[in-house]
């Protein structure tokens, strides 16, 4: 499990507003900035169910049941910790995980030799450019199992066009490029050379950042 990604999801969906998109109201603050009201997981007859807003965890001095926004969707939903996370993955929507994708193909740029050498064939080299514009790498057969780990569910990943519909990653030996709400890949092998995922094809991500002399490199998100 990437613990990392875990803590990232908690930060992305605050618990008081999950609480309150299942109808949670507090009674009353209390000290800190801390709230009561009735617990929504048994049948409370006064408030015993604390919040506190600042470190995002809950303890019901009823039930006697407490944690995090995923400890409290694996309760309320009557879910496990990965159905937990699909829930609230689902929640973020797809921006989410496309930045989760991101993050990951990047995290395989610097493995393959093959993909910092395709670059360096075009002229780029400067690791903050890599690092500005999140170029990464897709090796193939590894992103769905990955992406599962996270909670993501083969449904998400087929609709989105990550994963085909024999379960394999769409993209496979691809330098990639994250555009807004879509990704770019470049074939370094024989496979057609452009791809994109469904729908529209966006802008690439920090074009505005990237010096005038270095902006040859793309067009409409293709690298050339």
């Amino acid at each position: 499990m990437n613990w990392q990604a875990v803590d990232g999801l908690k930060q992305q969906i605050p618990l008081l507003d999950y609480l309150q998109a299942q109808d949670w109201k507090p009674a009353r603050r209390i000290t800190r900035g801390r709230l009561m009201g009735l617990c929504p997981l048994h049948a409370d007859h006064k408030p015993s169910f604390l919040v506190d807003p600042h470190k995002n965890l809950f303890y019901c001095y009823g039930c006697g049941r407490g944690g995090d926004v995923i400890r409290f969707a694996e309760l309320y939903h009557g879910v496990r910790f990965r159905g937990a996370m699909a829930l609230l993955r689902r929640r973020t929507g797809i921006g989410s995980l496309l930045q989760d994708v991101t993050k990951f193909y990047q995290m395989q740029f610097h493995r393959h030799p093959e993909a910092v050498f395709y670059l360096q064939e075009r002229g780029v080299q400067q690791p903050h450019v890599i690092e500005l514009l999140r170029i990464g790498y897709a090796p193939g057969r590894c992103l769905h199992g990955w992406l599962t780990q996270l909670g993501y569910s083969l449904g998400d990943l087929q609709r989105t066009g990550l994963v085909n519909e024999e379960g394999h990653d769409t993209y496979s030996r691809r330098v990639v490029f994250p555009l807004e709400a879509n990704l770019y890949g470049r074939s370094i092998g024989n496979a057609v050379p452009h791809r994109f995922l469904r729908g529209g094809k966006g802008g690439l991500y920090g074009w505005e950042n990237v010096s005038p002399g270095r902006r040859s490199f793309w067009w409409r998100g293709c690298s050339i």
